[in-house]
């Protein structure tokens, strides 16, 4: 019997087995697919998740060089947002990272951590009971299967089988006059990327490269690789996406020629990439904005796209879903999780789902062509000189604006918060950053105190809760204790109020 069954072997699914074996747990994962999928997805990774991967000691196996920074500058529903002002309050991190190259890093790191995924399964059904989970599952040589969990797991997309199997609705809404086209294309002397994230495009002039709005759609145009950049256009029609003529049939590069000449006013002609560089020739016809309405049934978690689905953030959200639900379904496993912690899950992850969706649903809406959305744009170009307002929006985009119930709050502390970054000196004298101490997905009580009486308090936690002393000259804080996924459980240097919270989170010492 294994620990835990995870269906869904893509980014979502490997990093919560990632999660569960650094807490000790057997996962076991079951990909339908037979070989990992090289076409080009998701691009990168935006706002607390990139502080996540850091944590994991994964920011620089995918990419990333010494530790995140904040991003400078972004978009929102089109809109330029200047990050800048926000100083050290920023909260949007970026890791420009390909799907393709984030879910070999975390198969890897999967491998390196003994957890076994089987490719070339396709599970069929399961049962529960009051104590396990069986998966009837095929392989590839058309054996059926089953496998016995204590729980599972559904990371297998939008059109979840386990989500669907579970009885779990997946309420929302679709935007079915919108077609969005992708492709990725050689380079061109039709255009020239210029300073400033803009682009020269000959018989029209300088726009800028992401996200140029027309009353006709949205052109984009990006540059990851030169070699390879990447187009992409949206339109709205008077009819459903699905009756748009030759949705049927496969996407050309004529056809995206067709789509940005529409957008643009000009002809803009494409060539394939260079011989050899992945391609990417996409269209969807319209959006769904779907979140389901429960998180759990029973022994059945779900999480990533089976439990929400936008035209936004999805993979960064995916990833945080997976940190929270692992070490809650470990401590379960292990016999210490206080009452209401696997509920916790569906608690704290729903609610951010549902900033999510309104979010990108609002970024949506300011992207459509007309006159009333150009007014509202220009209102809201007005809102965002404000540094608060800018906050708001960017804490939105970033995954940072859902506060999880803690409890008893420290007033100048981030309780409730994901942890911020901090420099330290720990005990045996070495300079760290906070990350390095996370590695290991531990919950960890950061002592600042210099004293003993946090010490005595902890002792009894000392199973499953790490305890570091350190100094440190930006700390929020006395005293910090950070849950697995990265949230501040507790804050101070009262031993009393430090006790209720280890019982709290982890059960009586």
């Amino acid at each position: 019997m294994f620990d835990v069954i995870i269906v869904g072997g893509g980014p979502t699914g490997l990093f919560l087995a990632c999660e569960l074996r650094l807490a000790g747990v057997r996962p076991l994962v079951l990909e339908r697919r037979a070989e990992p999928d090289l076409s080009d997805k998701a691009h990168g990774l935006a706002g607390q998740v990139v502080r996540l991967l850091d944590n994991r000691g994964l920011f620089e196996r995918c990419g990333g060089r010494g530790a995140p920074a904040p991003a400078p500058g972004l978009f929102f529903g089109g809109m330029p947002l200047p990050l800048r002002v926000l100083g050290e309050e920023n909260p949007m991190y970026l890791l420009p990272v390909n799907q393709r190259d984030l879910e070999r890093v975390l198969h890897e790191r999967a491998a390196e951590l003994g957890a076994e995924v089987r490719r070339g399964w396709d599970v069929l059904s399961f049962d529960q009971t009051d104590d396990r989970v069986d998966v009837v599952a095929r392989g590839s040589d058309g054996t059926e299967t089953t496998f016995t969990a204590r729980y599972l797991v559904g990371c297998d997309g939008g059109r979840s089988l386990i989500r669907k199997r579970a009885g779990i609705a997946f309420s929302g809404v679709s935007d079915d006059n919108v077609v969005d086209r992708t492709a990725l294309i050689g380079p061109s002397d039709r255009f020239r990327f210029t300073p400033g994230g803009r682009v020269v495009i000959d018989g029209l002039g300088e726009i800028p490269a992401m996200f140029h709005r027309t009353e006709r759609g949205v052109f984009t145009l990006l540059a990851h690789d030169p070699e390879r950049p990447l187009v992409n256009t949206a339109e709205w029609e008077d009819h459903p996406a699905g009756d748009f003529p030759g949705t049927g049939a496969p996407m050309t590069l004529t056809e995206m020629e067709e789509s940005v000449e529409r957008v643009l006013g000009v002809r803009l002609p494409l060539a394939p990439p260079p011989e050899g560089a992945p391609t990417l020739l996409r269209r969807l016809c319209g959006r769904n904005f779907r979140l389901a309405d429960r998180y759990r049934a029973g022994r059945v978690f779900i999480a990533g796209d089976a439990a929400h689905v936008s035209h936004g953030p999805t993979l960064n959200e995916a990833l945080q879903d997976a940190a929270n639900l692992a070490w809650k379904l470990a401590a379960a496993l292990r016999g210490w999780a206080p009452e209401g912690l696997l509920d916790s899950y569906e608690t704290e992850r729903r609610a951010s789902g549902e900033r999510v969706l309104m979010h990108t649903r609002a970024a949506t809406a300011l992207m459509a062509p007309g006159g009333d959305v150009t007014a509202l744009r220009r209102l809201f170009a007005e809102l965002l000189e404000r540094a608060e307002n800018v906050h708001m929006v960017a804490a939105l985009m970033a995954g940072a604006a859902v506060r999880h119930d803690m409890g008893e709050e420290h007033p100048a502390a981030p309780t409730g918060w994901f942890v911020p970054p901090v420099d330290l000196t720990t005990g045996d004298g070495r300079t760290r950053r906070l990350a390095e101490l996370l590695r290991d997905a531990r919950p960890l009580l950061l002592d600042l105190t210099g004293g003993n009486d946090l010490a005595a308090t902890a002792a009894s936690w000392s199973d499953r809760v790490r305890r570091v002393t350190a100094t440190a000259d930006d700390s929020p804080a006395p005293a910090l204790l950070i849950r697995p996924d990265g949230y501040v459980a507790w804050a101070g240097g009262d031993p009393d109020s430090l006790k209720s919270a280890l019982t709290r989170w982890f059960s009586p010492g």
